[in-house]
């Protein structure tokens, strides 16, 4: 047990999506103010803090996470002047405020990329980024085979101010976003001076994007598989992700937060994004003087099956825990498709399942030790909207694949509200307003308003969770100890005694502890565990150990 208390060990975050939260303007696209506007709401809901996209000035190539200057505000979201009201409402209300920052890429229109496309090969300016000439006959070819996340090779050929065919540049998501060459020490100072900035202002920590990156290899050679970020969809490729000298930046902005810490008694928090192959490997992230705390997408990924998530939470108590850290849980983010859609396929198995799953897993996320974070929506149980027209996506990967596989649209849907019929009170404008991604009619079902006033909603059995969390201390410290179950069923207790279960298959079995469950994802009879159904009890020491 630590002799103090951090509060980011058992936090409960909220991601908020700005553009798709609540709009202020009448613009149809979500803003600040209406963050602050919401703020009443995440309190009653009774999270610990909020983590806001990207709304610095950005062309939204990628919707903010390719930033043009990371020390301001893009005016569709508000100013600076807003962001301070934001940042005070919250304080006002308990609710911490983490910001989203992206290091690893920047926009093409950020005024260091603009100064190095008309700079000389080899000058200082082109030195912040990865410039290379290109291979073949009068340097057609790309300067290695790398592919892209979002599709197509990594790297884009530039016209030189003559106007002949000049060097090439690397992006490892889309063309207008160049990454940053941080073996570069420019580039660590400036963002150094980027976190103060923000930190001046306020703020609770970052939520660090693309987290693993940063270096690539610094000879760029051929991958062995160079579609695999593509096709995955993740950073596989090991010479660009993952090296082993982006420990030193963690480690520096580990520092700088500790200072402000130390200034003031408030801890600032670090979250990565790191996507690495092991449990094992994104341990090295959160030893003790780097990042406070890492997704760990195990969770999110692993199959509705008993067997796959105890192994991922395993693994994960066993390697992550181990450093003194406590695992960050995850069931979805801006970049997945929705929970309730995601557990319910095929969609043959009935329109409730996947339901009943997301319930389950949520009551599952919040009992294991550690933080959570939750995407916005996810509290409502909203679907992933699978039928947007092409006319209508955003994507980049679709942008850039003409695939509709694993696009992020329908993840990105704007919240309802209130009303019967879009835009569900997302925008302030008139009834006519659009918002900028269209919602479709059954979103009337899944309204705030209609969740608010209906004990039986996702909203309660989250709000209801929450509760109950925070009555357990320091959950973030506990222990975990798996009960023997039957196949198909996973339960465990934890060092304070709170007994979870769940039933991943359709049929019931006993429950490992008498009496009625302190609360349930669904109708739970004293005694039985229904099928596709979690639920919680505090032990008396007689859990059943073989169910």
């Amino acid at each position: 047990m630590l002799s103090k208390y951090h509060w980011w060990r058992d936090a409960v975050i909220y991601q908020v999506y700005v553009r798709s939260f609540l709009d202020s303007t009448g613009d149809g696209i979500g803003d600040l103010a209406g963050v602050r506007a919401g703020l009443p709401y995440l309190k009653k809901l009774g999270v610990d803090g909020i983590w806001l996209s990207p709304f610095y000035p950005s062309p939204q190539h990628d919707h903010g996470y390719d930033v043009a200057d990371y020390c301001d505000v893009d005016r569709l979201f508000g100013d600076l002047a807003e962001f301070d009201l934001l940042v005070a409402a919250a304080r006002r209300l308990g609710i911490k405020v983490l910001l989203d920052i992206v290091p690893n890429h920047c926009s093409s229109e950020h005024a260091w990329f603009e100064e190095a496309l008309n700079a000389e090969p080899g000058s200082a300016a082109r030195a912040r980024f990865h410039f290379a000439d290109g291979r073949g006959v009068d340097g057609d070819e790309p300067p290695n085979n790398w592919h892209s996340m979002f599709g197509g090779p990594a790297w884009s050929r530039v016209t030189e101010e003559d106007g002949r065919a000049g060097q090439w540049y690397l992006h490892m998501f889309a063309p207008e976003q160049p990454d940053w060459n941080w073996r570069n020490p420019e580039i660590g100072a400036e963002f150094d001076r980027i976190l103060r900035f923000w930190l001046d202002r306020g703020i609770d920590g970052f939520r660090i994007d693309v987290a693993a990156g940063l270096y690539k290899h610094p000879e760029l050679p051929d991958s062995d598989d160079p579609e695999a970020d593509a096709r995955t969809r993740d950073s596989v490729n090991p010479l660009a992700w993952n090296q082993p000298e982006v420990h030193r930046v963690w480690r520096q902005w580990r520092s700088i937060c500790e200072e402000y810490t130390a200034r003031d008694g408030r801890e600032r928090l670090l979250v990565g994004e790191v996507s690495v192959p092991t449990a094992r490997e994104h341990a090295l992230y959160v030893r003790s003087d780097e990042l406070h705390q890492a997704f760990f997408f195990d969770l999110l990924s692993a199959p509705w099956e008993a067997d796959a998530f105890r192994k991922v939470i395993s693994e994960a108590m066993q390697d992550i825990a181990g450093t003194g850290s406590t695992v960050t849980w995850v069931l979805n983010n801006h970049d997945q498709v929705r929970t309730v859609t995601r557990y319910g396929e095929p969609a043959t198995e009935g329109s409730g399942l996947g339901a009943a799953r997301a319930r389950a897993a949520a009551l599952l996320m919040l009992a294991l030790p550690g933080a959570a974070y939750i995407y916005q929506g996810e509290e409502l149980g909203l679907p992933e909207v699978v039928d947007l027209p092409d006319d209508v996506l955003t994507d980049p990967i679709f942008r850039r694949t003409g695939s509709r596989a694993r696009i992020r649209d329908g993840c990105r849907v704007p919240l309802p509200w209130s009303g019967q019929a879009s835009p569900f009170g997302f925008t302030s404008g008139a009834e006519s307003a659009k918002p900028w991604l269209p919602q479709p009619e059954y979103f009337a079902e899944y309204a705030t308003d209609r969740a608010l006033a209906d004990t039986r909603s996702f909203w309660h059995l989250y709000r209801d969770g929450l509760q109950l969390r925070a009555a357990l201390p320091q959950l973030g410290e506990g222990t975990l100890r798996w009960l023997d179950s039957p196949p198909g069923v996973l339960a465990f207790v934890r060092g304070d005694g709170l007994v979870c279960a769940v039933n991943f298959g359709t049929a019931p079995t006993p429950a490992p502890v008498s009496g009625t469950p302190l609360l349930s994802s669904g109708p739970c009879p004293a005694g039985v565990l229904p099928g596709s159904t979690a639920a919680w009890w505090m032990s008396d020491g007689t859990e059943s150990s073989a169910l």
